[in-house]
């Protein structure tokens, strides 16, 4: 199996699918993808929180420690790293890397604010001597907050950070034609964006992205489609298919004895 950073370099771009709890996380084990990352909305939504308000930070490490058991890499995203003190990020990277998480998110945001670049490109430099060989995915926000949002400001940001040593650059947000390829052009990193709401994966390979997120996308559309099925039971209107009930307890009683095995050997 490529490694986690070789996927970011392969023909086509990365589709990652983004995880909120080890059954959504199973799921898309199971539907072969190379790679799962989490999604701090999911996450923070699950326990009835908004996102980016630090409270995802022992949920997460709870849920990558148990995906390690799947045969796929794992990227978390852990906001702004719960910290404004490199260390204590550099601290936590390195706790994540130990139970075998490939990757990472950090955005440069606080609070739905843009951090000072020069701080957040501390971080990414702590982190990365704590832990080489983590991939460190940068997350640009300025057109995500729509704050400083030009191409031109993106990409002096993103400069920034792959000096001090980030792998790849996230820029949410990005979604026309021209500003996509722009970016992409001008940085000399795996550039990752969220689903497009009209550009195919292979599309938005060809404007140069080496990684597509679906974000908190499977999340939202998981609950839309929870109340839908609930919706037609109460209004008498047939309900979709779904995975057997006994189909998806048997990969949870798999997935749950790899875990019990795993930690008795270790």
């Amino acid at each position: 199996m490529n490694t986690f950073r070789e996927l970011h370099y392969s023909a086509e771009p990365l589709v990652l699918p983004n995880a909120w709890d080890a059954g959504s996380a199973l799921a898309f084990a199971r539907a072969g993808f190379p790679a799962v990352g989490t999604t701090s909305f999911g996450v923070a939504a699950s326990s009835g929180r908004p996102d980016g308000g630090h409270s995802t930070q022992a949920a997460t490490l709870a849920l990558v420690a148990a995906m390690r058991r799947l045969p796929v890499h794992v990227t978390a995203d852990i906001e702004n790293g719960y910290s404004e003190d490199p260390g204590a990020v550099a601290e936590f990277v390195a706790g994540l890397a130990e139970v075998g998480v490939a990757g990472v998110n950090l955005e440069d945001s606080a609070d739905a604010r843009l951090v000072d670049p020069t701080a957040f490109a501390a971080k990414l430099a702590a982190v990365k001597d704590r832990c080489p060989d983590m991939f460190v995915n940068a997350r640009v926000d300025n057109l995500w907050f729509d704050q400083e949002a030009t191409v031109d400001a993106v990409l002096l940001r993103a400069t920034r950070y792959a000096d001090a040593g980030a792998d790849g650059i996230f820029v949410p947000g990005l979604a026309a034609p021209e500003d996509i390829q722009r970016i992409t052009a001008g940085i000399g990193l795996p550039v990752n964006v969220l689903a497009h709401p009209t550009l195919t994966v292979a599309q938005l390979g060809e404007l140069g992205v080496r990684r597509v997120s679906s974000g908190s996308l499977p999340y939202r559309a998981a609950v839309d489609a929870a109340v839908k099925v609930a919706t037609a039971l109460r209004d008498g209107r047939p309900v979709p298919a779904a995975t057997p009930y006994w189909e998806m307890q048997s990969g949870l009683i798999e997935f749950s004895n790899d875990q019990i095995k795993g930690d008795a050997a270790g």
